[in-house]
């Protein structure tokens, strides 16, 4: 199978201005524009790169022959939704947690989804090639501003959640907005769900000076302090590009997003009599101990949301998502979407009148260990490689869909090479907290084990 040069699990992630120039930018879009064709959108997230990679991206487009519609700086699933229903395909300027520097470029297809394998690598001849197409001066399309999609957007989240019971609640949430495009969507969203409103973060910047845009415990320290010291009912953390959604509870406990995941699984599962739920390889057993006992079904990929999103599209399912806070829900967004996540978390824990550290205490319970050490990415297959021969040579169970998943008594550990970054990523997961950090200490050694050859 040929292999992809520039795309990673989803478009491509590069330090702006270093590779991800405009040039690179105009001659990618052409590239796909060139498959394309028809009405394109294109939006992006709050990174000072962000208007140069869009203007780049757009000339490259109209190059094609497209009609471009300018959607701004707004959160990805936003993009992902106004493709959907309005346009063929979508260009998406984002690089969603990581660091600063970087900048990306997503593609998705007619349905907001991130497109196949298969495109990519159309899309990498015709760049690689430099021959996309190019239309004579009199069929260049036009360019139009669309900055309604917004409000569409959350209206439309509103009708997915018994916005009355949230409003006679009064809760008090706390919302960090990571000064990336969550600052557009998630205090006015909020608001119009009756909920009192304290925000962090809020101002857009793409320079990210409160946090880090990754909303992991460490950069959530802020918000932590502030839901315990203004005694509110949950704290909310977006990612730069607002497709993810971390909580905090009432007491100040940060939630991992497997355990939203299940929470909102549960709650779904329960509205519509069971379901169909995908996830990827790398998310908890708590997942598949709530659908068997709510009439659920689960079905696995490898890691990526794209991934999930295609699978939930192919097989009609009813509800997916990934371990890091990124919930999907097909009737609305073949996507992660923060801003459903957020209100659907809310609606949980008005419906069921209890707090939210009481309904995560009722899930089961798993405990996960999270590391990642940096491994050049050309090595990353072999030692990859070799991790697959010896677990199997010391006769565990394996899964390689994604890296690969080691199953031993006490748990499972996935160790699986980063499609973003070179590094690698270690997973654990046991009944016991001490287990799962001996685990996942144990699936690091393998890799530097193997890394140390090189």
């Amino acid at each position: 199978m040929s292999k992809r040069r520039l795309f990673g699990t989803f478009g491509v992630r590069r330090v702006a201005n270093e590779v991800l120039s405009p040039e690179f930018a105009s001659l990618l879009a052409a590239s796909y524009g060139s498959l394309v064709g028809g009405r394109i959108a294109v939006g992006g997230d709050t990174r000072t790169s962000t208007h140069m990679i869009k203007h780049a991206i757009i000339a490259g487009l109209l190059s094609s022959g497209c009609e471009v519609v300018d959607l701004g700086i707004l959160p990805t699933p936003t993009v992902q939704y106004a493709v959907r229903n309005y346009y063929d395909g979508g260009i998406i300027i984002t690089a969603s947690h990581n660091p600063p520097k970087y900048n990306g470029i997503k593609f998705v297809d007619e349905f907001g989804i991130g497109i196949d394998r298969n495109m990519d690598l159309a899309v990498e001849e015709l760049y690689f090639n430099k021959n996309p197409k190019r239309v004579s001066w009199d069929n260049i399309k036009l360019l139009y501003q669309e900055d309604k999609i917004i409000d569409e957007y959350i209206n439309e989240v509103i009708k997915r959640v018994d916005v009355n019971a949230i409003k006679k609640a009064k809760l008090k949430v706390v919302v960090d907005c990571g000064s990336g495009a969550g600052c557009f969507t998630a205090p006015y969203l909020f608001e119009k769900l009756g909920c009192e409103i304290i925000t962090l973060n809020a101002q857009a910047d793409g320079h990210f000076p409160g946090r880090n845009p990754e909303p992991i415990e460490a950069n959530l320290q802020d918000l932590i302090k502030m839901v315990k010291e203004l005694g509110a009912d949950v704290g909310i953390a977006h990612d730069g590009d607002a497709d993810r959604t971390i909580f905090i509870d009432e007491k100040g406990n940060f939630i991992p997003g497997d355990k939203t995941f299940a929470l909102v699984e549960k709650q779904m599962l329960k509205d519509n009599n069971g379901g169909l739920i995908v996830t990827t390889v790398a998310t908890s057993t708590a997942i598949y101990d709530i659908a068997n006992e709510y009439n659920g079904k689960v079905i696995t990929t490898a890691v990526g949301d794209l991934l999930v999103a295609r699978k939930l599209h192919e097989e009609g399912g009813l509800f997916g998502g990934e371990e890091n806070g990124g919930l999907i829900f097909p009737d609305f967004v073949y996507g992660r979407d923060a801003a459903l996540s957020a209100s659907k978390v809310l609606e949980v824990i008005v419906k069921e009148k209890k707090s939210l550290s009481k309904l995560i205490e009722e899930l089961p319970k798993y405990y996960n260990e999270k590391m990642k050490i940096e491994c050049l990415d050309d090595i990353k297959e072999d030692v990859l490689k070799k991790i697959s021969k010896e677990v199997l040579t010391l006769g565990f169970k394996v899964d390689t869909t994604d890296g690969v998943k080691i199953f031993k008594e006490e748990g499972w550990v996935i160790i699986r090479p980063s499609g973003t970054e070179p590094i690698f990523r270690c997973f654990a997961e046991s009944k016991s907290e001490e287990t799962a950090k001996e685990m996942v200490k144990w699936g690091i050694s393998l890799i530097e084990k193997y890394k140390g050859e090189y």
